[in-house]
């Protein structure tokens, strides 16, 4: 019975005697969040933007933006915390890239500072390939799902190896990704896909459809930094 009142105190003991550092200046954290409180307002939070695809949206735009009025993506909803702008591409490219989870539990503790405006039913991470993960060793969009601690799912495959995206224009990344996911088992009605980074939104498009085939009603995604 006095183990959680202790937890919770052994906790609160270790923020005084090691309070956190801001992993972008390196100043006394705040908020029980490794960025200090200059930091945490220069950063680039994502307003104004598409609800369909999280593109920044014109100020001329109504509800959506034109390329999602004229051929709405197969996601249903996409919230994006930040923009990829700032310190928001050094952050990522060191989880990303450089094997630093420190990075990724910022990222997470930043998506958690702006959630979507709606409900979050399970969370699936963008799948790697088995090839790509076994380099890499972690999966950063796994990574992120584990720390934002909501109800997760992982039925979703990434079946074929496909070459890097990020040199690619965007009907090349479509092509790229034909047929690369697939469902394995029963799919929810519901699924919030969650992935680091989206710079087209073809990854995020290619997984959706996949859900949509295993009769996944509603697919919507959540991801740390829209390129905009």
């Amino acid at each position: 019975m006095l183990r959680l009142p202790f937890q919770r105190f052994a906790r609160a003991l270790g923020r005084q005697l090691f309070p956190s550092r801001c992993q972008i200046c390196g100043d006394r954290g705040a908020l029980d969040r490794e960025v200090c409180v200059a930091c945490s307002l220069e950063l680039p939070w994502h307003t104004d933007a598409c609800p369909r695809c999280a593109a920044p949206l014109p100020e001329e735009a109504n509800d959506l933006c034109f390329s999602c009025e004229e051929a709405p993506p197969p996601l249903q909803a996409c919230w994006a915390s930040l923009r990829y702008e700032g310190a928001l591409p050094m952050l990522l490219r060191r989880y990303k890239f450089h094997e630093d989870l420190a990075a990724g539990r910022l990222c997470a503790q930043l998506m958690q500072a702006s959630p979507p405006p709606w409900d979050l039913p399970v969370l699936c991470a963008v799948p790697l390939h088995a090839q790509r993960l076994r380099r890499r060793g972690y999966n950063q969009a796994g990574e992120l799902v584990r720390l934002l601690h909501a109800p997760r799912w992982d039925g979703l495959r990434r079946v074929r190896a496909t070459a890097p995206q990020s040199e690619r224009n965007a009907a090349d990344r479509r092509r790229n990704l034909v047929d690369a996911f697939a469902v394995v088992g029963p799919a929810p009605q519901a699924v919030v896909l969650v992935d680091d980074v989206m710079t087209t939104g073809s990854t995020l498009a290619a997984a959706a459809e996949a859900l949509h085939a295993a009769d996944c009603h509603d697919v919507r995604a959540w991801v740390c930094a829209r390129v905009p």
